[in-house]
């Protein structure tokens, strides 16, 4: 494992000081598209009757909230591209340059909330999970907006993930910031609320119950159920209780 980074706190400080006003423009910045149809709408209805025009305007809000969560989405999505790290595993002090990149990428996904909990499960947002690094295979239905360090996730085919469950990619322990990939299989369901923690391998057809919690690197073999806290097998693949 590396040393700590010289001088962490100062650049913790002043990353901090930057990226606070940071998010709320990147907020302004997705609006512009929903301020162009408000102005647009307005000077085409000035002459209509005044209820006509509150129909109007009324409605080009709806829309213009709905441009935003899209473009919201977009813009971290774009960033999130960028600065993603590529990785299997990681194990770094907490005082290190791996810490302050994942807390960026912690803080645009945060800034992607407000429009993703209205965007879930829809292909939008998948692609915004995707542009953040989460693979995805084909017709899976992801209905949380918690899926955490999507660069460290990877989702089968026809898996469903329930509403609000947790998908976290990192912890912190006392040696510092882990990091682990999380892989799900084909045709697997994780239950709404429940949590998956860094490592875990959860096989094809497999399910987790809901409100379970998944210890760090569990494995879970195709087609058994688990439920619990923590999770542990409650059926085998071939529907019988474990001993």
């Amino acid at each position: 494992m590396a040393s700590p980074l010289k001088g962490f706190r100062w650049i913790q400080g002043i990353l901090s000081l930057l990226v606070t006003p940071l998010g709320f423009i990147l907020w302004g910045i997705a609006a512009v598209p929903a301020i162009l149809l408000y102005w647009k709408v307005g000077d085409e209805t000035a002459s209509w009757l005044i209820w006509q025009r509150a129909i109007a305007i009324g409605a080009t809000l709806g829309i213009g909230f709905m441009l935003w969560c899209f473009s919201d989405l977009i813009i971290i999505g774009i960033l999130g591209r960028i600065i993603r790290p590529k990785l299997e595993e990681a194990r770094e002090p907490t005082e290190s340059w791996l810490t302050i990149r994942w807390a960026f990428l912690s803080l645009f996904h945060r800034l992607a909330l407000p429009a993703l909990k209205w965007m879930v499960p829809s292909f939008v947002g998948n692609a915004y999970y995707r542009m953040m690094g989460c693979k995805i295979g084909k017709g899976a239905q992801l209905n949380s907006p918690f899926i955490n360090d999507c660069f460290m996730v990877e989702i089968g085919a026809r898996t469903v993930i329930g509403g609000n469950a947790v998908i976290n990619g990192h912890l912190f322990e006392k040696d510092g910031i882990h990091l682990a990939k999380i892989r799900i299989g084909a045709d697997a369901v994780v239950g709404t609320t429940a949590q998956i923690n860094p490592g875990c391998i959860i096989g094809d057809k497999a399910v987790i119950a809901s409100r379970a919690v998944l210890p760090k690197f569990t494995i879970v073999p195709a087609g058994e159920i688990w439920g619990g806290i923590p999770a542990k097998c409650i059926r085998l693949a071939d529907g019988t209780k474990p001993e």
